[in-house]
This record gives structure tokens, sequence and C-alpha cells, in this order.
């Protein structure tokens, strides 16, 4: 009985996309501890829902033929829940419209609107491609970029964005670049895994990855060339090695096993928990850090 509990709420957390949108509201917050000035709520609650949102109407724009049926656990729960689904979608959207009107800045108001067409259009099928609608994500090899743009966005440079608009910190033009590089080389490097994953799904809808172009082991090696590229540019933003930048490789070792043991059968917690845990894992070490030391 206990474990039937704990499931169900762990299946809850993940494929209601709450954790996820949890992750980003954790990398928003890793970048304001590596910029070193306080995180403001109300940029945090954007992410959060916004997440929440874009993940929720994702997935219901991905209706498969027999859902009940379906190979993922996690597109069962979703359309065994669909109005449940369809209300946290709505909830955010109610949510995020006033916080963008009364606590962004001009700049952030368009950066965000860039990043929602973005984000729509990944889905959305607008345009045509050999004589089917198709959306971006459709588009060969440009999945993994957008997904990666999206979050580096989101939890990078709008959070950069309203710092300097709110005069809190002067962030140069190169710090900018490094902290986004950053996490769009960590965001694609544990995107690879779930493509993957999703090979065979990609290939009947005519998907063309990372992985379906290199294979599964050049994608996999790939993943552990972002998360190195992701470790350099660390050390160059802190100029040393200091204990956060030890603690963040901790989560870039982690990261790189995981990927190292991912494959097609792992269970979906093994993909929506642990891998995508990583992204929480980081800001928790960081917590860490800052009561103990």
């Amino acid at each position: 009985m206990v474990k039937k509990i704990l499931f169900s709420s762990l299946d809850f957390l993940l494929f209601s996309n709450l954790f996820i949108a949890i992750c980003a509201v954790a990398q928003g917050l890793v970048t304001y501890y590596l910029l070193h000035v306080p995180p403001d709520k109300y940029i945090l609650a954007i992410i959060f829902f916004g997440t929440l949102g874009l993940y929720n109407f994702s997935m219901l724009l991905s209706v498969p033929k027999d859902p009940a049926n379906a190979t993922l656990m996690r597109v069962r729960w979703i359309f065994s829940h669909h109005r449940l689904i369809i209300s946290m979608l709505l909830i955010s959207g109610l949510c995020l419209i006033p916080l963008g009107l009364l606590y962004l800045s001009i700049e952030g108001k368009l950066l965000m609107l860039f990043t929602g067409v973005l984000a729509i259009s990944y889905n959305i099928p607008f345009l045509t491609l050999n004589g089917q609608k198709i959306g971006l994500k459709n588009i060969p090899l440009i999945k993994l970029f957008l997904v990666a743009l999206i979050w580096s966005i989101s939890c990078v440079l709008l959070p950069i964005v309203e710092t300097e608009h709110n005069q809190l910190l002067n962030i140069s033009t190169g710090e900018t670049l490094l902290l986004v590089a950053m996490r769009f080389l960590f965001i694609a490097a544990i995107t690879i895994p779930f493509d993957v994953r999703d090979l065979f799904q990609h290939k009947i809808i005519a998907l063309k990855t990372i992985p379906a172009l290199l294979g599964d082991k050049k994608a996999f090696l790939f993943s552990q060339f972002l998360l190195g590229g992701y470790l350099v540019l660390l050390i160059l933003l802190q100029q040393t090695v200091n204990l956060e930048v030890i603690l963040l490789t901790i989560t870039i070792g982690l990261t790189g096993w995981l990927i190292y043991k991912s494959n097609p059968e792992r269970n979906e917690y093994y993909y929506f928990l642990y891998l995508d845990g990583m992204m929480l894992l980081q800001y928790l070490l960081l917590v860490l850090l800052h009561l103990f030391f």
C-alpha cells in the first residue's frame, strides 16, 4: 500500500511536469548563485510556470493514436489524467500573464515573447516540408539546438537581463556568453539520451535527431564531449578551481556516468528522475556549500 502511494505520488510529480518545472527553477537559481546576486522570486515564478505550461502544452499536442496502449508509461499517465494536464496548462497561463506584465522589463517581455513563440513553434505544424505540415522540431537536427536554446534563454539570459535592468549587477558580454554557453552544453548533453531512447519513435515520424545521424554510441560520446565543454567554460568563468567548480564538476561527473549507463531499456524513472534530477542536484550542492563554508 505504501509502495503504491509512493509510486503514484512520484508519477504525479514526474509526469505532470511539476518536477521538470522545479528543475528549471533550480537552474535559474544556479545562475543567480554564480552571479552572486539575490534571486528574484518573480523571475523564478515565471520560469516555473513557463516550463510547466510549455511542457504540458507539448504533451497535449503529441497525441498518439491509442494513448491507452502507448509503450511509454508517461504517455499513458498523461492521457489518463487529461483534464488535470489541461487544468495545469490553464493555471500556468493565468499565472504567467500578470507575472510577465507586472514584473518584467520591456527587454524581459520581448525575450520571453521570443522564447514562447519559439517553444510553441517547436510543436505546432506551421511549415511545409515535402508536402507535409511540420513544426520546428521536425527540421533535421534542429531539435537538440532548440531545446538547449530555450532552456538557456529562460534560465540564464532572462535572470541576467532583469538583474541588469534592476541595476543589481553589471555583467560583461563575455561573462553572459559563458553562462549561456555553459547551460546550452549541459542541457544539450542530457537531452541526447532521451533522443536515443526515443529513436524508434522518431524514425516512425521521420524526426532526424543527433542519434539518428550518428547512431547510439557516437551520440553518447557526443554527450560526454558537451559535458567536457561545460567544464572548460566553467573554469574560464571562475578563473580558478574553487569549491563551486569542484561541486559542479561532481554533478557533471554523475551526469556523465548516468549518460554512460543509459540505454533504451531503462525505465522512465531513470530519465525523468535521475537524469533530469541532475539539474536540481547542481543547485542543492551549491546550497550545501553556502551553508557549511
